[in-house]
C-alpha cells in the first residue's frame, strides 16, 4: 500500500487524514501549528508528526503529499512536492493561475507522478450518475446546465466567491459536457470585504452551442448544491442537500409546435430517482488517488482536467475584474 502525507491540519485536512487512514495509507501529517499536530497526531498514532515541509519530503517512505493548506500557498508546495519526487493530490484550487497550473502539469508528466486535483463532487455517486445518464444520451442533447451554490456565510476574506465556490460547480460543468468554453462572463459584487466578491453570476457559452451559468453567493437566505441538466428529451437535477433524491430524472421537454397557433407544449412523463450508493465522495476520491499511484486510470486527463477548471476560472475572474 502506498503512503501518503496530509499537509495542512486545519479546516479539511483532518478529513483528508481520517479516510487515508481507514485506507491505511496514512504514514504522515504535517503543520506549524504544534497544537493541531499534537491533538491529531494522538488520533493518528501510527503517522509520523512534521513540522517543517521540507523534512516530509525528504522522507523516503512517503510515496505522495495530500496538500490541504490555504490556497495561496497550493501551487508552491505541489512544485516543490512534485519536484521532490512525490505523487500530490493537492486541494481546490491547485493554483491561481493557469501559467502555475501548465507549470505543474508539465513537472508532473517530467517526473512520472500523480497531479490530481480535489475536486471532491467529481467522485460523488450523485455526480457519477448524472455524467452516466448524460452519456447514455438519456436527456437527448444538452441545451444548458446551470448551478446554484449559495448559503448564509461562510464569507472568506482571502478568496472570492468564484474561487472558493464556483470551482465546484465549474469542475462538474466541465466534466458532463467534456469541453471548455469559447465564451465567459462574470458579474460580481464586493458587498462585504472590498475586493472580495461575495456575490458572483457566472455565464459560459460552448461551441457545441449548449451554454452554462452559475450562480455563488454567502449572501442567500436559502443553502443551495444543486445542478440541473436540461435536455432535449429530459431533464435531470443533482441536489446535494436532498437526504433522499440526490439526483432525479424528469420526462419534462416541449414538444413540437401545433400548426394552429404555432405555440409550443410540453411533455410531463415519470419523475424518476435512482438508487445510489452510500459512499461518502471523499473517500471514494482518496480511494482514486491511491488508485492513479497503482497505474488505474489517466493521470494525465486528471491532470489536464484540472489545468482546464484553473484556466476557466482565470478568465472568469478577468472577466469580473471588467
Amino acid at each position: 500500500m502506498k503512503q501518503v502525507g496530509v499537509v495542512g491540519l486545519g479546516y479539511w485536512g483532518p478529513n483528508l487524514a481520517r479516510n487515508f487512514d481507514e485506507l491505511g495509507a496514512l504514514g504522515a501529517l504535517c503543520d506549524l501549528d504544534e497544537s493541531l499536530r499534537a491533538r491529531f497526531g494522538a488520533r493518528h498514532p501510527n503517522a509520523r508528526l512534521y513540522a517543517d515541509y521540507g523534512e516530509l519530503l525528504a522522507d523516503d517512505a512517503l510515496d505522495a503529499v495530500v496538500i490541504a493548506t490555504p490556497v495561496p500557498t497550493h501551487y508552491e508546495l505541489a512544485k516543490l512536492a512534485l519536484g521532490a519526487g512525490k505523487h500530490v493530490l493537492v486541494e481546490k484550487p491547485p493554483a491561481m493561475r493557469a501559467s502555475e497550473m501548465e507549470e505543474l502539469v508539465e513537472l508532473a508528466a517530467e517526473q512520472q507522478r500523480v497531479l490530481m486535483p480535489g475536486h471532491l463532487l467529481l467522485y460523488h455517486p450523485g455526480v457519477r450518475k448524472l455524467k452516466e445518464v448524460v452519456d447514455a444520451g438519456e436527456v437527448g442533447d444538452v441545451l444548458c446546465v446551470y448551478g446554484n451554490r449559495q448559503n448564509l456565510g461562510k464569507i472568506r476574506r482571502d478568496e472570492n466567491a468564484l474561487w472558493s465556490l464556483g470551482v465546484h460547480d465549474l469542475s462538474v460543468v466541465l466534466y458532463l459536457l467534456d469541453e471548455e468554453p469559447s465564451e465567459v462572463i462574470a458579474h460580481g459584487r464586493d458587498f462585504l470585504t472590498e475586493g472580495v466578491e461575495d456575490v458572483v453570476f457566472c455565464y459560459l457559452r460552448f461551441l457545441s452551442g449548449r451554454i452554462a451559468h452559475l450562480h455563488l453567493s454567502w449572501l442567500d437566505p436559502h443553502k443551495m448544491r444543486r445542478i440541473t441538466v436540461v435536455g432535449r428529451e429530459k431533464m435531470v437535477v443533482f441536489d446535494d442537500m436532498d437526504l433522499d433524491r440526490k439526483v432525479t430524472i424528469y420526462d419534462k421537454a416541449p414538444e413540437s409546435a401545433p400548426t394552429s397557433y404555432g405555440e409550443w407544449l410540453t411533455r410531463t412523463g415519470d419523475v424518476f430517482s435512482p438508487k445510489l450508493p452510500n459512499v461518502e465522495p471523499l473517500k471514494l476520491e482518496c480511494q482514486a488517488f491511491l488508485g492513479l499511484m497503482d497505474g488505474d486510470g489517466n493521470a494525465q486527463r486528471v491532470a489536464e482536467d484540472g489545468l482546464k477548471v484553473v484556466r476557466t476560472l482565470e478568465r472568469l475572474q478577468q472577466s469580473l475584474d471588467g
